[in-house]
């Protein structure tokens, strides 16, 4: 059935301040956006990933094992519970205790059943910071443009889900479930310590779980956790399926990663570097207060710049 829409659907808009979620993770508090948003993934991952013994050396399968596991046991229930004013589901602690160090958890199985993002971020000299991503979610998203100033309009419905009864239901005036998920790290008092974000599709949480835990668990300067190598997994045709089994990792880096990963269990693709492993931008704000920042350079367009 083709939706109708009149002038009064368009001249509605539903863009809000809201309350932003948080976790603890590894002496910091993280920060994003609540749902329709993926932010949660990020968060809950971290609270979990936190609890696990990781390596000191992130090239140790072991390292790319357990965060795969926390972002897999966070998004264990992704497709059922992502919506409009979902909240995290699962606690951190008894999530983290199914995960064993050396096999895959079959808990965490999926049932059967290319984006086009922006990020950028910001800080100024009085420490106010700013985390914005924007998408069109596929290509040139709906492929309708407003005539007068050409501005396109995002196809982000690809989000909803259309058996009766669902949670994320096709209807009017509701917000799909998106996958952004912009980020903010706090210190213990409060203070500033970073500004994140990538491009990447469905796999925004588990990327930004990498980069994330590289900087604050491992002590990778902003430089350092950018261009690292990482794994990612898939979500299906439409981003909002549940991740797939499979880990794909960077071929030109994964190859410390893959055979480890595939004896603890996992099935290991082995991908091109660069692609679909998104571009993350961040900046860290040291405890000398210096703003250090590093731009990916997966992406064709990207720069880190003070002024």
């Amino acid at each position: 059935m083709r939706p109708e829409y009149d002038a009064t659907d368009l001249t509605r808009h539903q863009a809000d301040w809201v309350t932003p979620i948080s976790a603890p993770a590894w002496g910091h508090t993280l920060w994003s956006t609540p749902a329709a948003s993926q932010g949660y993934l990020l968060l809950l991952a971290a609270e979990i990933a936190d609890g696990l013994a990781l390596p000191d050396d992130a090239d140790d399968p072991l390292w790319a094992h357990l965060l795969v596991e926390a972002s897999r046991a966070a998004g264990h229930d992704r497709l059922d519970v992502l919506h409009q004013g979902a909240a995290p589901s699962g606690e951190a602690a008894e999530l983290r205790a199914e995960i064993d160090p050396d096999h895959r958890t079959t808990r965490f199985d999926p049932p059967q059943r290319d984006g086009d993002t922006t990020y950028l971020c910001a800080v100024d000299g009085d420490g106010l910071a700013v985390s914005l991503i924007q998408s069109n979610a596929a290509g040139f998203g709906s492929l309708l443009f407003e005539p007068s100033t050409g501005i396109n309009l995002q196809n982000r419905g690809v989000g909803f889900n259309l058996r009766p009864g669902h949670p994320a239901e096709y209807g009017p005036g509701r917000r799909p479930p998106h996958t952004l998920t912009p980020a903010l790290v706090t210190r213990p008092d409060g203070s500033l310590r970073a500004v994140v974000g990538t491009m990447g599709g469905d796999a925004q949480p588990q990327l930004l779980l990498q980069v994330l835990a590289r900087m604050l668990a491992g002590g990778a300067t902003a430089g350092e956790a950018i261009g690292a190598p990482r794994w990612r997994l898939h979500g299906g045709a439409t981003g909002f399926d549940t991740w797939e089994d499979a880990v794909r990792v960077e071929v030109e880096h994964g190859s410390t990663w893959a055979d480890g990963l595939r004896g603890r269990g996992h099935e290991v693709v082995e991908a091109a570097e660069g692609v679909g492993f998104g571009h993350a931008h961040l900046i860290d704000v040291t405890d000398e207060g210096v703003r250090a920042g590093a731009a990916d350079p997966r992406a064709v367009i990207g720069a880190a710049s003070g002024v």
